[in-house]
């Protein structure tokens, strides 16, 4: 199983800019990227599909977040604009079977332990 090791969470004031990025073990066909607000469920934030080679964004962060993938293909990055406190959560990298609805939720998820994200003046 290919580990998932994120990076980069941080304390930004609203309107500012943060990228996190994952680093992978091994090769990742879909992979994407979930947040968890304390007492709240999990939500999916960005996923590529290796099979329809697209990235699909939640509706809250789409024209803010971008997803790429670094110099190599064993990092992935998720580039986030324009923050907002709601936007606060730990967010975590993974490496699902699909980006089919409700991956993040799936039990047996390949995922990393998580970088904090706080956006707060």
């Amino acid at each position: 199983q290919v580990q998932l090791v994120e990076s980069g969470g941080d304390l930004v004031q609203p309107g500012g800019s943060l990228t996190l990025s994952c680093a992978a073990s091994g090769r990742t066909l879909d992979v994407g990227w979930f947040r968890q607000a304390p007492g709240k469920d999990r939500e999916g934030v960005s996923c590529f599909s290796d099979q329809w080679q697209r990235t699909f964004y939640h509706d809250s962060v789409k024209g803010r977040f971008t997803q790429l993938r670094g110099n190599t293909n064993n990092i992935i990055i998720l580039q986030m604009n324009d923050l907002k406190p709601e936007d606060s959560a730990v967010y975590y990298c993974a490496a699902p079977e699909s980006c089919q609805s409700g991956w993040y939720s799936r039990a047996g998820l390949n995922r990393g332990h998580g970088t904090q994200v706080t956006v707060s003046s």
